[in-house]
């Protein structure tokens, strides 16, 4: 009598078929997906994966400028700003719904209610990878007042809870990270550290600088980009040096600190700068520049400053979260104090004053650009992560 032999199992094949993984990125601002993310997700769809990116503006508008990338878009309702409950119930729904819908397998969000409803709403379905971005603190952490007060402990308590159960959570800059982390809103094991969210070095070339001497500030008018002291700055340099230009881009906000048009116009009227509103490529703006300017208060890593610094630019920024990361003083640009006009003034006077200076440290920003923030190295960086 013959002994029967073990049952030997395989991993099952599906011939025909390979079974990839799915990505879905979220963030609260469909716009934001584009500017910001777009090199990313199409690091992963080059690497075989499905990629899905979710936002608040309609699949009509966004769609297909999505799909020429291989990229899906879905919309789902999420409001930027406000406290409004029923609001964020219907948010917390519709999101689980259509992670349910979609099973990724992965999930990177990014921007405040997004992680805050993202990251609880995707451990409910069971999505098996939940990261997210902490890509700056936002005005609510540094402002003051009643309001703030109580909108800075709902989202820290969001934060808490959301991070609690994400996988991984990316910083941009060490400020940031100190201040959650000493919070007690993400464990340190957590943390994953990446420079920005990284400039397509092909994309942003550099070209030779104009004649003359052209500052230009990349920006939405908010009071914390440092909007005003620009516009100050602006005005006294041109009244010493009249051949000087400065331009502005950027779209009026929304925001409880955005600049409104009122307080822009007389600095229009008078010359201190040229606006020209929002641009969707603000690459014939950087070609027309001689430096780049963004004195803000507080970032997580500047996009603005990583495309200036791609088409080598030199750069004046403040010593604050965030822009101190892309200067080295004196090197490729200079670091001045925050909410001072003065200094910013200052440090443009140096250009005028020392035409050769912008050429030689626009040189060292486009090295600096190549080596730390290109966007091979922090996809890489993000890949390594979520693979």
């Amino acid at each position: 009598m013959g002994h029967s032999q073990p049952e030997l199992s395989f991993p099952r094949v599906v011939t025909g078929y390979i079974l990839c993984m799915k990505l879905i990125v979220l963030a609260t601002y469909s716009k934001s997906l584009m500017t910001f993310r777009l090199p990313m997700m199409r690091s992963f769809v080059a690497r075989g994966w499905e990629v899905v990116a979710v936002g608040p503006d309609s699949e009509e508008e966004w769609g297909g400028r999505f799909g020429a990338f291989g990229i899906r878009y879905r919309s789902v309702f999420l409001q930027r700003t406000g406290l409004n409950p029923f609001a964020d119930i219907r948010t917390r729904r519709e999101l689980r719904r259509l992670f349910l819908e979609e099973s990724p397998d992965r999930l990177f969000c990014s921007q405040a209610k997004a992680v805050v409803y993202g990251v609880p709403a995707a451990k409910a379905a069971g999505v098996a990878g939940v990261y997210a971005l902490i890509s700056g603190l936002g005005s609510v952490f540094r402002g003051h007042g009643l309001k703030n007060a109580l909108v800075r402990m709902v989202l820290k308590r969001g934060y808490r809870r959301a991070l609690a159960l994400a996988d991984g959570v990316f910083f941009q800059n060490d400020d940031d990270r100190d201040v959650f982390v000493g919070l007690g809103l993400v464990k340190p094991e957590k943390v994953s550290m990446i420079p920005g969210s990284g400039v397509d070095i092909v994309r942003f070339t550099p070209s030779p600088l104009p004649s003359g001497m052209v500052f230009l500030m990349v920006a939405r008018l908010l009071r914390d980009k440092g909007v005003l002291e620009y516009l100050q700055a602006c005005r006294g340099l041109r009244a010493a040096y009249p051949s000087c230009r400065c331009l502005l881009v950027g779209p009026y906000d929304t925001n409880p600190s955005a600049i409104r048009p009122g307080d822009l116009a007389p600095y229009i009227e008078d010359g201190s700068v040229e606006y020209f509103g929002e641009r969707d490529d603000v690459r014939p703006f950087l070609a027309r520049s001689s430096v780049f300017v963004l004195p803000s208060y507080h970032e997580g890593t500047p996009m603005s400053v990583l495309e200036a610094l791609s088409c080598g630019r030199a750069v004046i920024t403040t010593d604050a979260p965030g822009c101190r990361e892309t200067v080295v003083d004196g090197l490729n640009g200079f670091m001045i104090p925050t909410r001072d006009a003065a200094s910013l003034r200052a440090a443009m006077e140096r250009f005028v004053l020392a035409p050769g200076l912008a050429q030689k440290m626009g040189i060292s920003s486009r090295r600096i650009a190549e080596s730390r923030f290109a966007s091979d190295i922090v996809n890489e960086l993000v890949y390594d992560k979520l693979k």
